[in-house]
């Protein structure tokens, strides 16, 4: 169950460069690439000590030099362990981010949230 206000997100494609994050000392950033079908759900994240604290974004499609990606990303972190929730009450997997840099995680293909 998520926790916290709900904001809407707008699910209008991202054009190259348009992407700005709030990263550096003790502050990152996480990129959660997925497959098309998934554009325009919510993907959640939470510190792992911490399940009730979440924050989520939604699949956005983004255009690059050799097509178009879909991701969440999702910046403004502390710096530590976080769990990327499947669904509200399934973690599907562990990551770490560290301040200043950006870690990229692949949702993996056949994986429905």
């Amino acid at each position: 169950m998520s926790v916290g206000v709900h904001h809407h997100h707008t699910l209008a494609p991202s054009g190259q460069g348009t992407v700005v994050l709030n990263i550096g000392a003790g502050i990152g950033a996480l990129v959660i690439h997925t497959p098309g079908s998934l554009h325009g759900h919510e993907i959640e994240v939470s510190p792992v000590e911490d399940a009730t604290r979440r924050t989520h974004a939604a699949v956005r499609a983004r255009y690059v030099r050799d097509g178009v990606m879909f991701s969440v990303v999702i910046d403004s972190l502390p710096e530590g362990r976080y769990v990327v929730w499947r669904d509200p009450v399934t973690p599907l997997a562990e990551v770490g981010v560290s301040g200043g840099s950006v870690t990229e995680y692949e949702w993996p293909e056949g994986t429905t949230p």
